[in-house]
């Protein structure tokens, strides 16, 4: 039997639109059982903290549980590559920070490529670093301490919570920048770094704000700038680096991934449901008692963040020349 051209094409359509449908219905209904959320850092950092706030609000919407779990390990590398390994089903997701963009220089021989092998989902939060002293230092600006540091150049201790991590590179990028000569002393961990810093064998910092913020209140530490690009509504009084060395900014981001080849419909989903979450006003006000801002955006969005900040870690590492431990 001969069909009639208007029904033949119609029919053809409708065939046409038959393997999208299945696709579309998974989105629909995902997530039908409990999500896996890998966070490449131990329990209770900033890292983790920003998972379990996100999870917690991503359950609620999507009535399904979204699990922590942690594998910390060569600086998140871990992590990752668990994440790199999973089946791209939507139920394996990763918490993604700057850790991403300086380990892909920082590391020679990484068992994946990240801008490859992790398809970007969204943006969360981005935290700005505070530049501190201990306050036996005689400085209270930027450019005293620049000052201060070319006056006693190699004498001055800056510490961080470990080689190669954020406040390593904001410290590299602001010696970089400010043409003064800093000695680095590694730590392992922010913690222990702050302890020194208190004492004063160390006497400057860029750490991670929720970390000092109460050793900035009780002034047992003197904030002299925040390295985010403006200056944050929480701390309006503390002024960046940016306004005394132009274009300095470093600051720490966290987002979600997942393993390539996972369906744009599934990521999608989770992009919109992510971007809802961070729009309440409950979760606006928690990020900013974390001392940061609310990341939102597309997926190409965040995608873009990663390779800007992947150019731009990757230089300062080369010109600092620094191994990973």
């Amino acid at each position: 039997m001969k069909l009639p051209r208007r029904s033949f094409l119609h029919l053809a359509a409708g065939a046409a639109t038959i393997p999208a449908l299945p696709r579309f219905a998974r989105a629909q209904t995902y997530p039908t059982r409990p999500v896996r959320w890998i966070v490449g850092a131990p329990p209770g950092g900033g890292t983790d903290i920003t998972a379990r706030l996100t999870g917690q609000a991503l359950s609620e919407r999507l009535g399904q549980s979204f699990v922590i779990e942690n594998r910390p390990g060569a600086g998140t590398n871990v992590g990752t590559e668990a994440v790199v390994r999973a089946a791209p089903d939507g139920y394996t997701l990763l918490l993604v920070n700057v850790s991403a963009a300086i380990n892909a220089t920082l590391y020679d021989n990484l068992n994946f490529n990240f801008i490859r092998d992790i398809a970007p989902v969204a943006g969360i939060i981005r935290s700005p670093l505070v530049m501190e002293v201990n306050p036996s230092v005689p400085v209270k600006t930027v450019p005293e301490f620049i000052a201060y540091a070319k006056a006693n150049p190699g004498k001055v201790n800056m510490a961080s919570a470990g080689n190669g991590t954020t406040g390593h590179l904001g410290g590299e990028l602001f010696k970089m920048m400010a043409g003064v000569n800093l000695l680095h002393v590694p730590y392992r961990g922010g913690a222990p770094a702050l302890t020194d810093l208190l004492g004063g064998q160390v006497q400057v910092i860029f750490s991670a704000v929720p970390e000092s913020i109460e050793f900035i209140r009780t002034g047992k530490l003197r904030p002299l700038a925040l390295t985010s690009a403006t200056r944050l509504d929480s701390l309006p009084d503390i002024p960046t680096v940016g306004e005394f060395v132009p274009g300095y900014e470093a600051s720490s981001w966290n987002g979600v991934g997942v393993p390539k080849n996972t369906s744009t419909e599934i990521i999608d989903r989770l992009n919109k449901e992510i971007n809802a979450a961070l729009a309440d006003p409950k979760m606006k006000a928690r990020i900013t008692d974390l001392g940061g801002t609310v990341l939102s955006g597309s997926p190409a969005d965040f995608g873009k963040l990663i390779a800007d900040e992947t150019e731009k870690w990757g230089k300062v590492v080369r010109a600092a020349n620094i191994k990973a431990e």
